[in-house]
């Protein structure tokens, strides 16, 4: 027996979400009525929903200020952005607005820190956390910024020879930190993080390097494992190894006072996501508040660097499905008016899942299909859901359009499939749209950044 689309998805899912919802037998998201939307624009479509950037930070910060009311933790928490999340200036400008920090990856980013500060965006006592494996361009950037006044620029040495080189270039003093080089899961190829300095290493470089550095001054222990913020076995015992350091590191070097944890809260990939977030941050906060105390030492000042956390949740592809394809008895190929190696390249390249659904029809009969992109190549592909082993979608019809979104997409897919330019069978970038609130609650929308042209294409080409 057939049943509809919206029957499918009570039986299977939690459904409405908080952030999505169905009126008039049509999808909306966080509210935005996604068809009108399609019908103003057009597809395909990327957006950004900006109030969502604001929404979690804040969230993060509220889940931060009840866990050291709860464990009576005397320092301080900071919400540091993770630029290489997402580099457009309206995500950075949107996060600015809720009194955070930022951290850096290149010299590129301090770049993006200069021109923010030029319009006016902050002053010169923004902090800036840089981070990565730092070039000499990178290195000078940093070192011109600090020399201009700007203070609490924090560069964390990824290596001995970044430190010699700042001392150079910096003529006062100045803050640094050290990254502690993790161990990886056992399933990772390579034991050791190719990132920061080993454990057994950080006290002896404190002492020989850094204790009587004339103006280098150690502030900072900073953290991070690449699986992100899991409530693992693996994951406690990264951190009491790094706790095991900092209680060390402050015992000598009193001037030590903060850690700063990393990133790593995972976003939703599916209607069925569960992440406790106030557990995970209430039980780090304990964990240590507890080990200090039992090593007698002052807890540290709290810092985290969230990127797809700050941005994820605020970005969504909308698709047209222009044709379906079937191949044989059982594969139905329902083709979108886009490439997902070009729009969606996590898709592909690491098999990312993000959560997909119709924008209409959610009162027709559905069926079993492939989604396929535009381009030749066998990988453009998305073949399952987060939630289950295949995809579901109202029956396709040559005479009812279907429309298709995915959310939650507002992470790494511009760095990493590259924004303009050229792409994957000269597939063309789709519109970008702002979406925004203004005052009396009402929808905005800007358009960012207008479908790419062919000619434009031809022309990068020598054409």
């Amino acid at each position: 027996m057939k049943i509809k689309y919206s029957e499918l998805i009570d039986q299977t899912l939690y459904f409405p979400t908080e952030e999505f919802n169905v009126a008039d037998n049509t999808l909306q998201f966080h509210d935005i009525p996604l068809m009108e939307v399609i019908e103003q624009f057009g597809t395909p479509l990327k957006f950004n929903y900006l109030p969502k950037i604001s929404t979690n930070i804040q969230r993060a910060k509220a889940w931060f200020k009840e866990a050291f009311e709860i464990n009576d933790y005397k320092k301080s928490y900071r919400y540091c952005y993770c630029t290489k999340s997402s580099h457009f200036a309206f995500v950075l400008e949107e996060a600015l607005k809720n009194d955070i920090s930022l951290e850096t990856s290149s010299a590129y980013d301090i770049d993006i820190v200069k021109s923010l500060y030029d319009k006016g965006k902050f002053d010169k006592n923004v902090e800036v956390i840089c981070n990565g494996f730092k070039t000499d361009d990178y290195l000078a950037k940093i070192s011109d910024l600090i020399n201009k006044g700007f203070e609490n620029i924090t560069p964390i040495l990824d290596n001995y020879r970044e430190l010699d080189k700042l001392t150079e270039s910096i003529d006062c003093k100045f803050n640094i930190g050290i990254r502690i080089a993790a161990e990886e899961e056992p399933k990772f190829e390579f034991y050791t993080s190719r990132l920061g300095i080993g454990y057994k290493d950080i006290i002896p470089y404190y002492s020989q390097k850094i204790a009587d550095h004339p103006n280098a001054r150690l502030k900072m222990l900073h953290f991070f494992i690449n699986t992100g913020i899991k409530d693992t076995a693996y994951y406690w015992n990264e951190l009491y190894k790094c706790l095991r350091v900092y209680a060390r590191l402050k015992k000598i070097a009193p001037e030590v006072d903060s850690l700063n944890i990393g990133g790593g809260f995972p976003i939703k990939t599916s209607l069925n996501f569960d992440y406790d977030y106030q557990y995970m941050v209430n039980e780090i906060v304990s964990q240590i508040k507890k080990f200090c105390e039992e090593e007698g030492v002052e807890e540290p000042n709290i810092y985290t660097e969230f990127g797809s956390f700050t941005v994820g949740e605020s970005g969504g592809h909308l698709y047209k499905i222009i044709s379906q394809k079937r191949q044989n008895d059982r594969e139905k190929w329902n083709m979108i008016d886009s490439s997902f190696m070009t729009t969606l390249p996590d898709t592909w390249a690491i098999s990312r899942k993000f959560i997909m659904l119709p924008l209409n029809r959610w009162e027709d009969t559905y069926e079993r299909v492939f989604l396929g992109g535009l381009t030749c190549d066998s990988d453009d592909y998305y073949n399952s859901e987060q939630h289950t082993n295949a995809i579901y979608l109202p029956t396709f019809s040559d005479t009812k359009p279907l429309y298709i979104g995915f959310f939650n997409t507002g992470a790494y897919q511009e760095t990493i499939g590259g924004y303009g330019g050229v792409h994957h069978c000269l597939m063309p970038q789709p519109k970008h749209i702002l979406i925004d609130k203004d005052e009396e609650g009402n929808f905005t929308y800007t358009v960012f950044r207008e479908e790419q042209k062919p000619e434009d294409v031809l022309k990068l080409l020598g054409y």
